[in-house]
């Protein structure tokens, strides 16, 4: 069971604090934005097919997430055997759900190898970066779940139903539970540090183009950051905004007045000097240093226990390459790093929905 936050944890996430960004990967992003059957019939480009998409990834955050993730049985179920559980996950649901509970399912890069199919080309596992301090027992995995739903019991009871119907073919390997903050409806979520965190995702047209492939599959990357707030939250507010680039307040970026600002990496002040340091997180983190490439992002907050609480990063894109060269660049010189910690991370290909009357597990080839 999580812990509930410490009382000065639980100041944090009601304060009226502001501004912006992820920890350790891309930040500007907005999980408010979007909704599947916008993602899926909105494209900009009407050339290309309407994608299929699993639900859980372009629709509005519900208050809760858990991650489930689970190995093949040393039993050495078959592919059919894969098959079945995952179309029987997709029909359960549809048949009787969990009032509120989206499931989002993944496959991780071993899974293949396991079964003797081959692996989509840009599925493989994410390389060390500097400063990591991964844990493996909490991350990986042949098959990852994301439920999204309102309540944690709520998804408790979805993972219940999901764990008996993988038996003999799946066991758990880990599970985490996150949450978003108390927020006023139609705020960006905050993170621990108190700084909005989800200010510009890709746009309803721009999910095309960024995150869908034609088949409506993509990738998750996940990672689980711990966050250092005692250290951080001591900083004078201006150190603070100096490390992530944008103000606390109002969430603008610095040298910005409004939220949704764009951010301009060339603004400068007077005296000469970058209004956004060289080291700031959205600076390394912008998708100008990517050709414009975009992820859409749907973090969490987790309470694990007193020594263990941060940031669940997922984030949905259609190459883990992308994360990779941002995380690079992060990792080297993000004035964040001293107050966050990776440890645990996964990356795993995100199904197509199948046609009306398929099964799920016919995705699986």
């Amino acid at each position: 069971m999580t812990a509930l936050p410490s009382p000065r944890r639980r100041t944090l996430l009601a304060a009226p604090l502001a501004a912006a960004t992820a920890c350790g990967a891309p930040a500007d992003t907005d999980s408010t934005r979007t909704t599947d059957s916008d993602a899926s019939g909105s494209s900009g480009d009407k050339s290309r097919p309407v994608p299929r998409t699993q639900p859980g990834i372009a629709t509005a955050q519900p208050a809760h997430v858990l991650l489930l993730a689970h190995d093949l049985s040393p039993a050495r179920p078959s592919v059919r055997d894969v098959r079945r559980v995952l179309s029987d996950w997709w029909t359960d649901h549809a048949s009787r759900p969990v009032p509120g509970v989206t499931p989002t399912v993944a496959l991780g890069p071993a899974l293949h190898r396991k079964l003797g199919l081959t692996a989509p080309p840009r599925l493989k596992d994410l390389p060390s970066f500097p400063h990591d301090r991964l844990e493996p027992r909490h991350g990986g995995g042949d098959v990852l779940v994301q439920l999204c739903g309102p309540s944690a019991a709520a998804c408790d009871r979805a993972a219940a139903r999901i764990a008996a119907r993988a038996t003999g073919v799946l066991v758990p390997r880990w599970r985490q539970p996150g949450f978003l903050p108390p927020r006023p409806t139609g705020e960006t979520p905050r993170n621990l540090f108190g700084f909005k965190d989800g200010t510009q995702n890709p746009t309803t047209d721009e999910l095309t183009r960024w995150i869908w492939h034609d088949d409506g599959s993509t990738f998750l990357v996940y990672r689980r950051i711990h966050m250092h707030t005692d250290t951080f939250t001591t900083l004078p507010t201006t150190h603070q905004e100096q490390i992530i680039g944008r103000h606390r307040t109002t969430g603008a970026p610095l040298g910005a007045h409004h939220e949704h600002d764009p951010v301009n990496l060339y603004a400068k002040t007077p005296q000469g000097r970058y209004h956004i340091p060289t080291d700031a997180h959205i600076r390394l983190a912008h998708s100008r240093l990517d050709g414009g490439a975009r992820m859409l992002r749907r973090g969490y907050s987790y309470d694990n226990n007193t020594h263990d609480h941060g940031l669940l990063f997922l984030a949905y894109l259609r190459d883990p390459a992308l994360f990779t060269r941002v995380q690079e660049r992060l990792a080297a010189d993000d004035a964040m790093n001293p107050f966050i910690e990776h440890r645990a991370s996964a990356v795993a290909h995100v199904l197509p929905a199948p046609p009306p009357g398929k099964p799920l597990g016919d995705q699986l080839h």
